[in-house]
């Protein structure tokens, strides 16, 4: 527990262990743009359990869908499964914006097929009500739009060939051989009426990044993942290619586009990390050894959160919480083999640094234990992955935001 004391409101960081062993539990990616593991009331936060952590997941390593009630002594439900999942991303839980108290999106993949979709599962019905299938691809949710309507879905069996942590091993790639295919890139879905719509081709992409004069050789590309923004009227993603050893030039270009598909921009500057957007149309990421808010529209920086000092690493995993006052940064020191977060109040600059947690030995590799932040709803509270206390599995802690530590 460590409390700022250079700020005249105070505050301090405490640190709880919220499950426990055997069995791992995590969330999965980072909780910026949106993505929080509380349902829309607090009441339940939402996760992932396995007892298989030695491979990636293939077709036949289910994952368990729990809920824990944060109400009932954080008493644990299993409400379904997932076989489309790895350790970075775990399964792209996301609330549904529109029913956040009772809906959410996760992805799976048909026990028969190999194909993979994504779920809008309800708790209270206790069962899964629609399924986002796009026909002769292995296209699953990617990003919900913050405030609801629909999500952007890309290819996780691609994903799986050119970047293997980030995809879904073993599932059908109908693009292999392809490294531009004109039929699969960022798709649009949407949530109430299905409508599956292709907004960019990774042929367009390629065409855009030999038109940047950087690129003359583009090799076969992929993306991560899609980050909405608080608007509904922009998405960022990075466009990538020549990782694992694959041949050709390495990419990581950032790109942003409205939500149909108009106006793709690729950003003349790279905006390093996993960046966060930041209200309108402003992200914040990494530029040089800078925490630094660049605007999407004028391509430019135009402000920084703190300084190196306290941000010394600021390509870490950063999340902003839902209500934009608050910021975390999540760094890794190997030699210590533990995870520090920087969490940060806008309003008078005060920070905190947590104390270490453990991270043991995966600090990198296809199992390693990323920082991955995430808020809740009332920005007090950040959940993230660690190696539980007795050394042995993967749990889930809550840090804890008391800004009151001197009334008690």
């Amino acid at each position: 527990m460590l409390a700022v004391t250079a700020s005249s409101k105070p505050f301090e960081i405490k640190v709880r262990q919220l499950t426990t062993g055997p069995a791992t539990h995590f969330f999965g990616y980072i909780g910026h743009v949106g993505n929080v593991p509380w349902s829309g009331d607090g009441r339940y936060i939402l996760a992932m359990r396995t007892t298989m952590l030695d491979h990636l997941p293939g077709a036949d390593d289910p994952a368990e869908i729990i809920l824990i009630d944060t109400q009932k002594g954080d008493a644990i439900t299993l409400v379904d499964e997932t076989r489309a999942w790895n350790p970075q991303q775990g399964t792209m839980f996301y609330w549904n914006p529109h029913a956040s108290d009772t809906q959410f999106f996760f992805n799976d993949r048909d026990r028969e097929t190999g194909r993979v979709f994504t779920v809008l599962y309800d708790i209270v019905k206790r069962e899964r009500i629609r399924e986002y299938r796009v026909e002769g691809t292995a296209v699953a949710n990617s990003g919900v739009a913050q405030k609801g309507g629909h999500f952007y879905a890309i290819n996780y069996a691609r994903m799986a060939r050119l970047r293997k942590v980030t995809g879904y091993a073993g599932a059908p790639d109908t693009t292999e051989g392809v490294a531009h295919p004109k039929n699969d890139g960022v798709f649009k879905i949407g949530i109430e009426n299905g409508k599956k719509t292709l907004l960019v081709s990774f042929h367009r992409l390629a065409e855009v990044l030999r038109a940047t004069e950087k690129y003359t050789n583009v090799p076969a590309l992929f993306i991560n993942h899609t980050l909405a923004n608080r608007e509904n009227d922009r998405v960022f993603f990075f466009a990538r290619g020549g990782w694992d050893g694959h041949e050709g030039p390495k990419v990581n270009q950032g790109f942003v586009m409205r939500p149909d598909g108009s106006e793709l921009i690729a950003i003349k500057d790279h905006i390093g990390g996993h960046p966060e957007w930041d209200a309108g149309h402003r992200m914040i990421g990494r530029i040089d050894d800078k925490q630094a808010i660049y605007d999407i529209d004028r391509q430019e920086m135009v402000g920084q959160l703190g300084n190196p000092d306290i941000f010394p690493n600021p390509e870490g995993d950063v999340a902003l919480s839902p209500d934009g006052e608050w910021f975390v940064n999540g760094f890794k020191n190997r030699k210590a083999k533990s995870t520090y977060y920087v969490v940060y109040r806008r309003s008078d600059g005060a920070s905190v640094r947590s104390p270490g947690v453990n991270i043991g030995n995966l600090a990198s590799g296809d199992f390693r234990q990323d920082p991955s932040p995430c808020w809740n709803r009332s920005n007090n509270q950040i959940l993230v992955p660690a190696i539980a206390e007795d050394g042995k599995s993967r749990q889930l802690f809550v840090l804890t935001i008391d800004s009151e530590p001197d009334s008690r």
